[in-house]
């Protein structure tokens, strides 16, 4: 998962969220009015596969007739959840384990179905609901030179104990949270240190270099389909899935009713990690510009003209 969804609500009820309409990334941009009331306010968190799916579901909607305003690239859980209860946000693609673990600081099970009936559970006061989940999701996972992997066998995380002692890279909050260093520690058992690098440049680069043995990355990142690098699977499951959800006002829904509905799920139903992968290499490495990738996608899916 992104480091930047890493916030809890802890503090939410005491920020003040200010400027909303001022926030980038196609912020303010609405359809012609189509099926009538006011237009659906969608959201989206300030990285580029979280702007996509935004983009990605605004674009079905309006295909459909749906008015929709933008409000990208606005921050963290902090800044979205308290606009979302409010009203003033109405519609953002979330990341279930994320969103149960860091947004509520609760523990997250184990899998997708679970995870959804837990996090629709949790968001039921707040009057936000959940719609189909999709088979795409974005977490952590942990790559090692491809070199390495060869050399000693090394497929999934505990076979990191083949090592004589492994580096751990990765940003500050990696090093106190149970699905990073500390789930390296205490439940892969492994002889780990831990290096803060702030930045995923730089730590693939430290990667890369030889000075660290692994780090996290996004699973939707080009470096997880690099033949450079080797993802190792998670075989003690510290990480939660990360399956992407739509999070809606429950107002919204009852006011728009099953069509509306339907057209979110047939996007979530057609959207994989993989295709994931490719929209957000197709922004990030090759300078599309989101609302095109999105474009794109929808008509190849056959989800508008």
């Amino acid at each position: 998962m992104r480091w930047t969804r890493g916030l809890t609500v802890g503090a939410m009820l005491a920020t003040v969220v200010l400027g909303l309409a001022a926030c980038g990334g196609g912020g303010g941009q609405s359809a012609a009015p189509g099926k009538g009331g006011d237009p659906i306010v969608v959201a989206s968190f300030n990285f580029t596969d979280s702007q996509i799916l935004a983009e990605l579901y605004a674009q079905a909607l309006e295909a459909k007739g749906y008015p929709v305003t933008r409000k990208f690239n606005i921050g963290s859980r902090e800044l979205v959840y308290p606009s979302l209860k409010s009203g003033e946000l109405q519609f953002i693609p979330e990341y279930q384990g994320a969103a149960i673990s860091s947004g509520f600081n609760e523990q997250a099970p184990k899998d997708a179905n679970s995870e959804h009936a837990k996090l629709a559970e949790l968001f039921a006061p707040s009057g936000i609901a959940l719609l189909d989940y999709a088979p795409a999701e974005n977490k952590n996972t942990y790559i090692v030179k491809s070199d390495l992997a060869r050399a000693q066998g090394l497929t999934k995380i505990s076979d990191l104990k083949k090592l004589p002692s492994v580096v751990l890279a990765g940003p500050p909050e990696c090093g106190t949270r149970a699905n990073c260093f500390v789930g390296f520690r205490d439940t892969y058992k492994l002889n780990v240190t831990f290096q803060s690098v702030q930045e995923a440049g730089p730590r693939l680069q430290q990667l890369k270099s030889g000075a660290v043995t692994v780090i996290p990355v996004d699973s939707v990142s080009p470096p997880t389909a690099d033949p450079e690098y080797t993802a190792l699977q998670d075989d003690l499951g510290i990480v939660a899935t990360e399956n992407i959800v739509p999070a809606v006002n429950k107002k919204v829904l009852d006011e728009r009713g099953a069509d509306f509905q339907a057209t979110v799920n047939a996007v979530s139903a057609k959207l994989t990690t993989e295709q994931l992968r490719d929209l957000n290499k197709r922004v990030d490495a090759d300078g599309d510009a989101v609302a095109d990738v999105a474009k794109d996608w929808l008509s190849q899916q056959g989800l508008r003209s």
